[in-house]
């Protein structure tokens, strides 16, 4: 498969939107974050949907994404109140 096709077929599979919000690093990582966790959840829903993963286990799945989304929410600092300056 040449260059362009997997560009356009990982395009495909991962897409990606433009953020919107005030441009700091640890927005740009977190809007990151926010939409592999998307993605995944897509992914997990649909194999349930269709009968190829169990409800339970899609739970437990969805579960952890959201929970490695909020260590990382914590870890990157965002909406914590900015300390003032004496």
């Amino acid at each position: 498969m040449d260059e362009h096709n997997l560009d356009d077929k990982n395009k495909f599979l991962y897409p990606r939107s433009r953020y919107y919000g005030q441009v700091k690093p640890e927005n740009l990582v977190f809007n990151a974050n926010l939409q592999e966790f998307a993605q995944k959840v897509g992914y997990i829903t649909s194999l349930e949907t269709s009968g190829k993963l169990e409800t339970e286990d899609a739970y437990k799945q969805i579960k952890a994404l959201w929970k490695e989304l909020k260590r990382s929410k914590k870890a990157l600092l965002i909406d914590e109140e900015p300390r003032e300056k004496p």
